[in-house]
C-alpha cells in the first residue's frame, strides 16, 4: 500500500521537459533538457561514451549546461573525459570526497586533465542546492554524510520537480546513503524513479521505496550483466508501488515528456 504524502503546490512550467535514459550497456547516462538548457548526468563506460556523444548530437545538443559525475566509477563516468573534449561544457559538479577516497584510475585523471584542458573548474555537490534547467528545478538531495566508507554512498542525487511531475536520480547509493537522505526530509514521493545502483540489492530499501512510491521505475543496466542487475529482490519491492518498470537492457533508451501536467513514456525498442 502506498503511503498518502503531503502534495506540493506544482512549479510553473511553460515550457516541455525531457529525461532521457541513455542505452549505455552497464551504466548510467542521463540527458536532462528544458527551455534550451541541458543537464548531462554520467556517461557510462569509457567504451560507451560514444553512446552518448551520439544519441547527445543527434538531438541537437551542442552545449551541455551541468555535467554531472554521480561518482567516479567507470560505469558513472569512465568516458567523461570524451563528454568534455566534444561538447561545450558550462559547469562540472562531481560529490564532495574525502581526499583517501578519490580515485587514481586513469579514466578519473583523464577526466581531470580534460577540465584543466577547457579551463573548467569542478564545483561540489551541495545538498540543498537548487539548479533550474528551464522550468524545471534539480534540488540536489545527496549525498548527505561525508563519511562513507563505500564510494557508491557519495552519489550525487537529483529530485527534479516540472510542474506536478517528479523525478529522483540516486546514481549507486546504497541503504546507508538513502537512510541519510530520509533523514534529512529532502525526500518525497516521486513519479519516476531511476532505480539506484542498477537495480543492485544493496540499494532501493523497503524504507527508502515507502516514502519515493514511483508511479514508474527505471533501470539502467546491460543485457546479461554478469553482477545479476536488477536483483529479484528489488524487483518484488518495487513492484508494490508499480508495474511500469522500464529497462535499458529490454526497452534501449527510455525517454519521458513533461508538460508540466501529464507524462509520455517512449522506447527505443518494444
Amino acid at each position: 500500500m502506498k503511503l498518502i504524502h503531503r502534495e506540493e503546490p506544482p512549479l510553473p512550467a511553460d515550457d516541455r521537459l525531457k529525461v532521457c535514459f541513455i542505452d549505455v550497456g552497464q551504466g548510467d547516462s542521463t540527458l536532462i533538457t528544458a527551455g534550451g538548457k541541458t543537464m548531462l548526468v554520467d556517461c557510462g563506460e569509457e567504451e560507451f561514451a560514444g553512446d552518448a556523444a551520439k544519441f547527445l548530437k543527434s538531438s541537437g545538443i551542442e552545449r551541455i549546461d551541468y555535467l554531472v559525475g554521480t561518482h567516479p566509477h567507470s560505469d558513472h563516468m569512465g568516458g567523461m573525459y570524451r563528454i568534455i573534449e566534444d561538447f561545450d561544457i558550462g559547469e562540472v559538479i562531481i560529490p564532495d570526497m574525502p581526499d583517501e577516497m578519490l580515485p587514481t584510475t586513469r579514466t578519473f585523471e583523464k577526466f581531470l586533465d580534460a577540465c584543466h584542458e577547457k579551463g573548467l573548474s569542478i564545483t561540489r555537490a551541495e545538498p540543498g542546492r537548487f539548479i533550474y534547467i528551464g522550468d524545471a528545478r534539480a534540488e540536489i538531495v545527496g549525498p548527505q554524510g561525508s563519511d562513507y566508507t563505500d564510494l557508491n554512498n557519495y552519489s550525487v542525487s537529483l529530485y527534479i520537480r516540472h510542474g506536478k511531475n517528479s523525478f529522483l536520480l540516486t546514481g549507486d547509493a546504497e541503504e546507508e546513503s538513502e537512510a541519510d537522505m530520509l533523514s534529512s526530509g529532502q525526500l518525497r514521493h516521486a513519479d519516476v524513479y531511476k532505480v539506484g545502483h542498477h537495480g543492485s540489492s544493496s540499494s532501493s530499501s523497503a524504507a527508502f521505496l515507502r516514502t519515493v512510491s514511483p508511479d514508474y521505475a527505471v533501470i539502467s543496466c546491460g543485457a546479461d550483466n554478469p553482477y545479476g542487475h536488477p536483483h529479484e529482490s528489488v524487483m518484488e519491492r518495487l513492484k508494490r508501488y508499480t508495474d511500469k518498470i522500464y529497462r535499458t537492457d529490454n526497452c534501449g533508451t527510455i525517454t519521458f515528456t513533461s508538460d508540466g501536467e501529464t507524462l509520455e513514456v517512449s522506447t527505443e525498442r518494444n
